[in-house]
């Protein structure tokens, strides 16, 4: 290695160490806790069910009410008085280590405004794109591994949600295909290393006459992403997006589709310091044959979720490592007559959260008898995100500006939901 190589490989690792994380001292954690609540989440697994999962049928099932239950059945859980949807039941042999959350509600009742809100906490405006919850998380906690992304979205799109107005790299890093990893990071085999090295020192000259020449913002994204990608390519932990390390037996416990693979794929990269891992299950906009989709997609939700819990607890992450699954809204307590299903049902749907100082066996909130509308403790998506924002470490009180100064904070105006809180 040359000097000049030497000297940026150092920079960015004092960048990777001491850049993003100094700014969040033990001056502002001690502000941040309170007598009886202490941050103690790593990492977030946030499981997001596309399309609107239905709570009826999964996590706030009303067993006396057989008008809104259609073919669902209540099944008791590992938690004294939890029932869950009988389309779960490998989840709720695991709700002694999670806690349900049964009170959410939204004005939105579209897919793409509602989505919008619950990654980003704030109402869709077309004068501004905000952050997701991943990008403010990464921004303000910075990287635990200075090689990998610390921010990560499994089975999404490449055109969805992201860093918002903050610089790109507080983006996610989008994989399509869990099984397949991380495409096009390894050299040409053609190509030396005496070779490699003289392309990339070559290319290290231009980027910074560039950049010397065009101070940008968007000039120094591209440089950091460039910087964090080569560096990536250099590091071992790239096994950690390699399923064929893991046993089949592993995989075939997770499942064999892209959730379950996902799932697995997550754990992995909390192991090895991934700050914020997002997996996507879709097809829950269910508005035909509800009950005969739930068969198939409730049973993927059902093999992920649960082994992700057996698997993260038995590892000793658990604790520090906090799971979500949450969806955009529910859907209609009545099953639509012809066509057999659910349509948006913003007025109360259900959430589950587990580990990183989540309490377990724990219901906040109550819908009414019918799951049609919240009765107690009614809460809304800024709240759900304020509090894993705090559980995270993250100060929910502070500003941020945007490039046209505009003041924002991390999850709006969400008031932190403490009862979950252990």
């Amino acid at each position: 290695m040359n000097e000049l190589s030497r000297r940026d490989f150092v920079a960015g690792l004092a960048k990777g160490f001491l850049g993003v994380n100094a700014i969040f001292g033990a001056k502002d954690l001690l502000a941040l806790n309170t007598p009886d609540v202490v941050p103690t989440a790593k990492s977030v697994i946030f499981l997001y069910m596309s399309g609107g999962m239905t709570h009826i049928d999964t996590f706030d099932p009303k067993p006396e009410n057989g008008d809104v239950m259609g073919e669902t059945e209540a099944i008791s859980s590992s938690a004294d008085g939890i029932q869950l949807g009988h389309w779960l039941p490998e989840t709720a042999k695991q709700m002694h280590r999670a806690s349900l959350l049964r009170s959410l509600n939204t004005n939105q009742g579209a897919h793409e405004q509602a989505n919008y809100l619950l990654h980003t906490s704030y109402q869709k405006r077309g004068t501004i794109i905000h952050p997701t919850l991943g990008s403010w998380i990464t921004k303000m906690r910075g990287n635990l591994n200075p090689t990998l992304p610390a921010n990560v979205r499994i089975n999404g799109g490449s055109n969805i949600l992201g860093a918002g107005y903050f610089e790109k790299k507080y983006g996610p890093l989008p994989l399509g295909n869990p099984s397949a990893g991380i495409q096009n990071v390894k050299k040409a085999d053609y190509i030396g290393k005496d070779l490699y090295d003289e392309r990339l020192d070559l290319t290290k000259t231009f980027n910074r006459k560039f950049s010397s020449e065009f101070p940008q913002k968007r000039v120094r994204a591209y440089t950091d992403l460039y910087d964090d990608a080569i560096k990536l390519m250099q590091s071992k932990d790239l096994e950690a997006f390699d399923l064929t390390k893991e046993s089949q037996e592993m995989r075939d416990a997770y499942g064999d589709n892209n959730f379950g693979q996902g799932c697995l794929l997550a754990r992995r990269l909390v192991e090895n310091n991934v700050r914020f891992i997002e997996v996507i299950l879709g097809g829950w906009d269910m508005h035909n044959d509800v009950f005969g989709n739930l068969e198939t997609r409730g049973a993927t939700l059902d093999q992920g979720l649960s082994m992700l819990l057996k698997d993260l607890d038995s590892r000793g992450l658990l604790s520090e490592t906090m799971v979500v699954v949450a969806s955009e809204f529910g859907r209609t307590p009545e099953v639509k007559p012809g066509r057999v299903g659910r349509d948006h049902h913003p007025s109360s749907f259900s959430a589950l959260l587990a580990g990183g100082g989540i309490k377990s066996g724990f219901v906040h909130g109550e819908s009414d008898e019918r799951a049609h509308y919240v009765e107690e403790g009614g809460v809304g998506m800024e709240d759900l995100n304020a509090t894993i924002a705090f559980a995270m470490g993250l100060d929910t009180r502070k500003i941020t500006y945007s490039p046209g100064g505009r003041p924002f904070k991390v999850a709006h105006d969400g008031k932190i939901i403490r009862e979950l809180l252990s």
